[in-house]
């Protein structure tokens, strides 16, 4: 009897999606910033309305949740209506914020009880968190908005990224909690973008891109998430979500990121962010 050879898994539709909609940022984060966003970059070719079907295909197939992150998502023109397109369809939302400068009407969207907060910070210490984010004023900036979420009762993540020797961390990370962040974790510079300390290959990666999350960059590129934005699998604006997560692309790409033998504590998809030190603690390359 011949027996068949067993077709190669191909891996669920993810239900986090990390939807970069701008390369805008009011700061520059001259040595860390994966995505190279500033204040000169653009929102890329994904129009609102592109954004806008991607939101009402990705409920449709099965995802959960996405996170709205750039650049400053903030930023872009139509980031309420986007946030609310969202909502409309179930999906559950994190905004993830520099929070360098919050408009009076994003409060109330942050309130919203399908929504959730996310923030950088690098120091207790003004200067070196400036230094960070190549902005003066932005620790004071975004310490006085951190307080002011934790105070109207908005769910607040944050990490803190390990940017040059000597950073003060670990004092960060307690002032934080001291503040009432609900989650602090710390995590180190990874080579992406502005980090680049090497050409970046798989080997970089945690180990849990494509499985259980996407990401998708201003121009529709769906990658494995947005620390493997080298890795493209598709086009969501030209091919649709659904047509790249059902691609061979996807499931050649997603089967080539080696794996964790054992997996590491807290480095867990589920939770909607592996590899985001906003919501879990790093999770080292599978190597």
């Amino acid at each position: 009897m011949t027996i068949a050879p067993e077709a190669p898994t191909r891996p669920a539709v993810p239900e986090f999606l990390e939807l970069e909609i701008t390369g805008r940022c009011q700061l520059t984060c001259p040595s860390l910033c994966y995505a190279m966003a500033g204040p000169a970059e653009t929102d890329g070719s994904m129009t609102g309305d592109d954004w806008k079907r991607l939101l009402t295909e990705a409920a449709s197939i099965g995802v959960k949740k996405v996170q709205f992150i750039g650049g400053e998502p903030t930023l872009h023109p139509e980031f309420e209506a986007l946030v609310h397109r969202a909502l409309a369809h179930g999906l559950g939302v994190q905004v993830y914020s520099n929070l360098y400068r919050v408009r009076q009407q994003h409060w109330a969207l942050f309130e919203h009880p399908k929504v959730s907060l996310a923030t950088s910070y690098y120091s207790d210490v003004a200067e070196e968190h400036d230094r960070a984010t190549g902005r003066k004023g932005s620790h004071t900036a975004t310490r006085a908005n951190i307080v002011r979420a934790v105070t109207r009762g908005i769910a607040l993540q944050a990490g803190i990224v390990e940017v040059f020797e000597g950073q003060r961390t670990a004092q960060a990370r307690e002032e934080l909690l001291a503040l009432g962040v609900g989650t602090v974790n710390v995590d180190r510079v990874r080579s992406i973008g502005r980090g680049e300390i090497h050409v970046p290959t798989v080997r970089d990666l945690c180990g849990r891109c494509a499985h259980g999350r996407a990401a998708v960059m201003p121009d529709g590129t769906v990658t494995p998430c947005v620390l493997g934005r080298f890795l493209g699998t598709g086009n969501a604006k030209s091919e649709g979500l659904d047509a790249v997560f059902r691609g061979q692309k996807w499931a050649a790409t997603a089967a080539g990121i080696p794996r964790h033998c054992v997996p590491t504590p807290g480095c867990t998809p589920a939770d909607s962010n592996d590899c985001d030190p906003a919501n879990t603690e790093a999770c080292d390359p599978a190597y």
